[in-house]
């Protein structure tokens, strides 16, 4: 579940709130062991996010960057470069004869 959570900090553009959301939505579902709770938790689960969303937005606009900011064009495509490389080469299926 986590795996989808991308950092967030020293990018450019920064990042909106819609990705500090959704950040905050995947750590709940995997702390809470839901993806979708039941309506008596909706309530809380609710809260839950949007306390999260709140904190991660002020730890992002306090952290000092010490580094150039990085691209997320440029950093996607190296993601799926590694991944690439990581399947390595696949074998052609056998055609049926």
């Amino acid at each position: 579940m986590c795996r989808s959570i991308q950092p967030l900090h020293n990018y450019e553009p920064p990042s909106s709130a819609d990705e500090v959301r959704a950040a905050a939505l995947q750590y709940v579902r995997k702390v809470s062991g839901m993806t979708r709770p039941a309506r008596v938790n909706q309530a809380a689960f609710d809260r839950a996010v949007e306390a999260v969303s709140a904190a991660t937005q002020k730890l992002l606009e306090a952290l000092v960057a010490t580094t150039p900011p990085r691209d997320r064009a440029v950093e996607r495509q190296r993601a799926r470069t590694r991944w690439e490389r990581s399947q390595g080469p696949r074998e052609a299926a056998p055609v049926a004869g």
